[in-house]
């Protein structure tokens, strides 16, 4: 197969409302619009992580013009998955936003302790139509059950995120974890979203690591959902908006 191409929307992109992050949004949509991006996400922590912005932050996003620097922003949250599938944003939140993500993350309210933990949360989360995407699933402080999870994802249309910054800064063995993931959502016909997860203006759009991967599996173009700014609003049920 080809080399994919590079997508135009980056999806997984973090402020410094995050707590633990260094650029503004306008600074990322500065970046993202040099690199040629057509769209980001602005896709802070939800308020169970330390640090992170209180609810009223997502409550006002609506204060985020649609573009800046010629770049959609895509209004958003990188939720944290709780017990039986919740996620630390109620559902009168989510359906404000553009773009929901949800991932594990440590210390953040869940308690969870095995592999059939992990697996039963993740797939319950999968089965809210206001979670778009599952990110970094691969995410090995963790584990779960890859081709549960990646048939799950088929049955419900939840995207699964290749996380470029799994395969060098973050959440260390990572890696094989999400090769396999790429290689049943390549079998099983999973959507996919590659995501940069940047903490800074000079992650935004950063996606060869996941790129590769992704190549290297034979991943078909239409299974990524933010190939385009047009697949993405697709995706995300946006569609029938004015183009920017």
């Amino acid at each position: 197969m080809s080399e994919l191409l590079r997508p135009e929307v980056d999806l997984h992109v973090h402020t410094i409302a995050s707590g633990h992050a260094f650029s503004t949004i306008e600074e990322n949509a500065r970046a993202a619009a040099e690199r040629g991006l057509k769209g980001i996400g602005m896709t802070d922590h939800g308020p169970s992580m330390p640090a992170a912005p209180h609810l009223y932050h997502f409550m006002v996003l609506g204060f985020i013009p649609d573009t800046l620097c010629g770049v959609r922003i895509f209004r958003g949250v990188e939720a944290n998955l709780l017990n039986d599938g919740r996620v630390d944003l109620d559902d009168s939140y989510l359906h404000n936003l553009d773009v929901v993500l949800a991932g594990f993350h440590a210390d953040c309210g869940y308690s969870g302790t095995t592999r059939q933990d992990h697996t039963r949360t993740m797939m319950l989360a999968m089965e809210n139509p206001l979670v778009n995407i599952i990110s970094h699933p691969g995410n090995p402080e963790f584990p779960v059950d890859y081709y549960a999870v990646v048939r799950q994802a088929v049955a419900t249309g939840t995207a699964l995120e290749i996380n470029s910054s799994s395969f060098r800064r973050a959440r260390r063995g990572s890696a094989p974890n999400c090769m396999e993931i790429a290689r049943l959502c390549a079998e099983q016909g999973a959507l996919v979203s590659i995501g940069s997860d940047a903490h800074i203006a000079q992650g935004v759009g950063e996606f060869s690591d996941s790129l590769e991967a992704l190549t290297k599996v034979g991943i078909a173009a239409e299974q990524i959902v933010n190939r385009t700014l047009e697949s993405t609003l697709a995706f995300l049920g946006l569609d029938g908006e004015e183009e920017v």
